[in-house]
């Protein structure tokens, strides 16, 4: 699976194609993803997508659901491309998990608001928060969604520095969920091949 830089039904393979390429490949990508992905205390795991990420969820997708007409195909593009980061922002996948189902209503009730409390910060510059779940609103009144799309915009300023070696802190200042993690540096490197 390589990148084209756009996602398109001709650049999508079959799924007689993609059967073949995933018994060959599937570890790789699940590699790529784990590399991505930067745990928040013990409840949050931020996935940082990318165009094979992406692309890899598509075929996914269309292989689950044995979908191979355009329409349909086009369908899954248009719900997954917008998670493609466009070259000066990350874009990622949140994910809330709590094992035990009445700690997970408390904690979904008490974390209303959490995306919008999710930071970045470049070493040298101010933090970057989420702008967070541009499909539809994934919350109520009564409690927050255990999935969240979230991108993070930076500046020309950011994306030179995170190049030139700087690091970066992944946090969230939610008043029920602080915490802030260095983001490792092989994940940081990953995630330097979305800023070009």
């Amino acid at each position: 699976m390589e990148r084209t830089g756009h996602i398109t039904p001709e650049s999508l393979m079959s799924l007689e194609a993609y059967a073949k390429w995933r018994k060959l490949h599937k570890t790789e990508v699940m590699a790529l993803r784990q590399q991505r992905t930067v745990t928040l205390n013990e409840h949050m795991r931020v996935q940082f997508e990318s165009e094979i990420t992406i692309r890899y969820q598509i075929q996914e997708m269309l292989r689950i659901e044995k979908v191979f007409e355009e329409a349909g195909i086009q369908q899954e593009i248009d719900a997954y491309v917008p998670l493609v980061p466009d070259g000066h922002n990350w874009k990622a996948t949140v994910m809330l998990a709590y094992p035990d189902v009445d700690q997970r209503k408390q904690a979904l009730a008490q974390l209303i608001g959490v995306e919008d409390r999710l930071f970045v910060q470049i070493d040298g510059h101010a933090p970057v928060y989420a702008i967070a779940d541009e499909d539809l609103d994934r919350e109520t009144e009564l409690k927050t969604s255990a999935v969240h799309f979230v991108r993070f915009e930076l500046t020309p300023a950011m994306c030179a520095a995170v190049a030139s070696g700087a690091a970066a802190t992944l946090g969230c200042d939610h008043a029920h969920y602080n915490a802030a993690v260095a983001i490792a540096p092989d994940t940081l490197q990953s995630l330097i091949t979305d800023l070009q």
